[in-house]
């Protein structure tokens, strides 16, 4: 393994960072030189399609567009990042890029020189690392561009003389193209700069010596499938470097921790690591974070703490179903080696409980309006039903060309339900399906039904059927359609909130309202004497008004809010000796 790298130190003839380009004058994205995006519309049809179709592909294709082998040809560098005083601020953001005013509400907080945080000075870190889903929904090069990229430059356009360095962990969004784009933005040859911030690592996966005996290790486990060879020897050679005197922070995709205890082999492939790379060299792993999950938790138990913060600018994922005490690894794994199980209990989450529930109630009028495609496949799904209805029990098709444009009642009626049961599970879902999905999917698609029952009754009742064909399926289409299809999305909020009482479609209870607030970032302090202190930092609002910042200095955030932001910590700073 090559020597270590010290990512503040520049060699002999190497730039100090890219040219910082033309600032820009106006907000138009002519100037910006990226289109700022609005939040993803996780409901859209297409969407969920496609987004369905690139999970199962990940699934079933994973191993054949795995780039991770490949990498073994790579540089296999171990980092080390100290600051001027002997210590480090290290900053952790994941799930960023989706709508531009959240994510660049967190990028500009982490670009600023200092943030003031509940009377705390918080100097902008010398490490940022970016711990997965860096771009939505899908990884093509131009969503990086326009939703991680362009606002991460707005932010911080130059790198300033403290040259803070970036280390990025892939997640599942990440791997839907095999890594490729990931690969081009973060792990280069030249051109070492992602914005103001200098890209460090050669691979996916990374290793970091820190201050004082620290270690930070990101890990690629390519969506929770495995860890290759190639990595695990890169690990191998790190573990000789540690000893029983090391503490060690892992950067891992998702919080498996927590799904563990839906998927108890979710857990597998960390513990695999940490027993087998960590554990012989008797270090200890103090911290184990993650994103994945758009929220700020902690679980803490004996000597280690596990914090989910996915707050970077993704929608909101819910907190109040969040269980209170979990099992680490999970009793009921089906690993024969597996560590001892540990309890950990839930100690702080952002946002609280009580405001989680009340977000959740929020789908009444968000939905529809937040996924405007899906309200019309409703009222088109639901028109269908409709003219099925009533060929069926009005007999009002009397042409032929009525008889021969009417839908087959027993079909529709079972495609709204079996519809209705796959929303309440999906295939590419991970985890088991319960008898609750069962029961909540069936009810759905039964009261669907009822309601187009219920339609048609009222839409027999109107003079419409009476007009001459085809002037009744015109009405339906441009009557029926958008109001059903608005009463339907308003039935399928009031399933969600429902079914997530029960736990089923928690994910689409939140995803369905597309929420920009209550975002969240961590910052770490790590002093000369060894201690480490978390300071995790929300917003609970983001701005959504801003305005070309007039200080014209190479790194100065193009954009400022016009409303400042007002970050404070979601919990008090969590210090590890």
């Amino acid at each position: 393994m090559s020597d270590e790298r010290d990512d503040h130190q520049t060699p002999a003839g190497e730039p100090d960072g890219e040219r910082a380009p033309r600032r820009p004058r106006s907000t138009d994205p002519l100037e910006l030189g990226f289109t700022p995006r609005k939040p993803v519309p996780w409901l859209a049809p297409f969407l969920l399609i496609s987004t369905g179709i690139r999970t199962l592909l990940a699934i079933l294709f994973g191993a054949y567009l795995d780039k991770r082998e490949l990498q073994n040809a790579f540089g296999d560098d171990i980092f080390r990042q100290a600051g001027p005083d002997g210590g480090l601020w290290l900053d952790y953001v994941a799930d960023l890029g989706d709508g531009f005013h959240a994510t660049y509400s967190v990028a500009y907080l982490l670009a600023q020189p200092e943030l003031t945080v509940d009377g705390h000075r918080l100097p902008r870190a010398q490490t940022l690392v970016m711990g997965g889903d860096q771009v939505y929904p899908s990884a093509a090069y131009a969503e990086y561009e326009n939703r991680c990229k362009g606002p991460y430059q707005a932010a911080l356009p130059a790198t300033p003389p403290d040259r803070p360095t970036l280390f990025a962990v892939p997640g599942n969004h990440d791997w839907y193209d095999g890594l490729t784009a990931f690969l081009r933005l973060f792990v280069r040859s030249r051109d070492r700069n992602f914005a103001g911030w200098r890209t460090g690592q050669s691979r996916s996966y990374f290793a970091v010596e820190l201050p004082a005996g620290w270690w930070l290790l990101g890990v690629d486990d390519q969506s929770g499938s495995y860890l290759d060879d190639p990595q695990l020897a890169y690990f191998d050679e790190v573990a000789r470097r540690l000893t029983p005197e090391s503490k060690v922070i892992i950067a891992a995709p998702s919080p498996t921790w927590v799904k563990a205890a839906d998927d108890p082999t979710a857990y597998d492939s960390i513990d695999y690591f940490v027993r087998t790379i960590i554990d012989p060299t008797g270090a200890q792993v103090r911290l184990l974070l993650s994103g994945d999950l758009h929220h700020y938790a902690r679980y803490a138990g004996p000597g280690r703490q596990l914090i989910t913060c996915g707050g970077g600018g993704a929608y909101l994922y819910p907190t109040h179903k969040l269980p209170e005490r979990i099992e680490v690894p999970p009793r009921d794994t089906l690993a024969r080696r597996a560590s001892r199980t540990q309890p950990y209990d839930l100690v702080a989450r952002y946002p609280d409980a009580a405001r989680s529930r009340r977000y959740g109630w929020g789908i009444f009028a968000r939905l529809p309006f937040r996924n405007p495609g899906f309200t019309t496949l409703l009222g088109t799904l639901h028109t269908l039903l409709m003219l099925a209805m009533a060929g069926a029990t009005a007999n009002w098709a009397d042409s032929t060309d009525q008889r021969l444009f009417s839908v087959p009642l027993v079909l529709m009626v079972l495609v709204t339900v079996v519809a209705a049961v796959l929303f309440a599970k999906p295939p590419s879902a991970s985890g088991k399906r319960h008898a609750r999905h069962w029961i909540l999917g069936v009810s759905h698609g039964v009261a669907q039904v009822a309601l187009a029952a219920g339609g048609t009754w009222i839409w027999l009742a109107l003079p419409f059927y009476d007009w001459p064909w085809p002037l009744p399926a015109a009405a339906a289409a441009v009557l029926y359609g958008p109001v059903i299809g608005l009463a339907a999305s308003q039935l399928v909020a009031a399933y969600l909130l429902v079914a997530g009482s029960f736990g089923v479609n928690v994910n689409e209870l939140f995803a369905g309202q597309g929420i920009e607030d209550s975002k969240s970032f961590l910052r770490l302090r790590i002093d000369p004497d060894g201690t480490l202190t978390v300071y995790p930092i929300g917003v609970d609002r983001v701005s959504r008004d801003w305005q070309v910042n007039p200080d014209d200095s190479p790194a100065a955030s193009w954009l400022t809010p016009k409303t400042p932001l007002t970050p404070h910590l979601t919990e008090p700073p969590i210090t590890l000796p």
